[in-house]
């Protein structure tokens, strides 16, 4: 069960992280599931794990790190699409 809640917390986290930037992720809620678990791991390495924990993340370094991930992607893809 505390799967299914950590992919549920990270596709949010990963849909506020798009939201936020004003940029879209890539491949709908699967692309946000995954922005948001790798977005989580990047803001945990970066700024270590305080503030309220849900579903295994620590939600305000997971959205830093997803907004700091969304942002690197979308730049990723707009040098590709030129």
């Amino acid at each position: 069960m505390s799967f299914i809640w950590s992919l549920i917390i990270g596709g949010l986290i990963g849909w506020a992280a798009g939201a936020i930037t004003g940029k879209g992720v890539p491949f709908g809620i699967i692309g946000n599931i995954i922005a948001g678990f790798i977005g989580a791991n990047i803001g945990t390495w970066l700024l270590g794990s305080w503030g309220l924990s849900i579903g295994g993340f620590a939600i305000f370094p997971a959205l830093i790190g997803a907004i700091i991930l969304v942002l690197i992607v979308s730049l990723v893809l707009r040098a590709f699409k030129s």
